[in-house]
């Protein structure tokens, strides 16, 4: 099915564990989480393996990463599962921001391996292939670093893990920007499009659905609220017409 090959072939098959983690963990349910990110990380392996996908970096540290966890909620005392139920999510996003950022030092950024999936093979060692895959996964790492930072913000300053901000809104953001911008960057560095449009058109819907979720959840208050769903329609009325989308960069005859 395209949507399965699609799937084991793109950066997000590596990282759907990890977002499964972030949504089920919680107070008490550290183990039920980490089981679930392992099932989930053996089960892509598994489908990536059966269709001729090689086993990617990110998939290797997901089971090893989720492997350790599970075997940690079995066998630790319930002092370290009190830890980790607090802390599991900004470890998670410290380990990931470190695996990005690493391939980045040693000069092989983990979307390439994905890219090159799809990608001809004659396209591989083009300078071209490699800055946009830099690029890719830079927005990547820098997500994975605000999502730690904003974690750690939650635990640590604020002492609550379930903050509206630091646990969902600022965490969510960062990701949807990373993938927006995988969407985006490609097209843009290949000149198929001028436009940054591509880049930015998700945040004023994202302000939009955070003005009302934070007001309908009374996670805001009724002013904050309002004022975020304004802004975020004000903001997608100037994204239009301040970056219209063009049409596709085509070489003259």
């Amino acid at each position: 099915m395209k949507f399965i090959d699609a799937y084991v072939k793109s950066p997000f098959a590596g990282l759907a564990p990890w977002i499964l983690m972030a949504v089920v963990a919680g107070p008490g349910r550290f183990e039920e989480s980490a089981a679930a990110a392992l099932g989930l990380a053996l089960l892509t392996l598994w489908v990536g393996t059966r269709r001729g996908v090689p086993v990617h970096a990110l998939e290797a540290l997901s089971v090893g990463y989720f492997g350790v966890l599970a075997v940690i909620g079995l066998l630790a005392p319930a002092g370290v599962i009190d830890w980790l139920d607090l802390w599991a999510g900004e470890l998670s996003n410290i380990v990931l921001a470190a695996f990005a950022v690493g391939t980045l030092i040693v000069r092989r950024p983990f979307t390439m391996a994905y890219a090159k999936d799809t990608t001809p093979p004659e396209h591989w060692d083009t300078d071209q292939f490699r800055r946009i895959n830099f690029a890719i996964t830079g927005a990547w790492a820098f997500a994975f670093v605000v999502s730690a930072i904003s974690g750690g913000i939650g635990d640590a300053v604020l002492h609550d893990n379930d903050n509206f901000w630091t646990a969902w809104i600022i965490p969510i953001g960062a990701l949807v920007f990373a993938t927006a911008f995988t969407e985006f960057y490609p097209e843009y560095a290949t000149g198929e499009t001028t436009s940054w449009a591509g880049a930015v058109d998700w945040l004023p819907p994202f302000v939009v659905i955070t003005g009302i979720v934070g007001w309908v959840s009374d996670e805001v208050s009724d002013t904050v609220g309002i004022t975020l769903i304004v802004i975020g329609v004000l903001a997608s009325i100037a994204v239009r017409r301040l970056l219209p989308e063009t049409a596709k960069v085509t070489e003259p005859q």
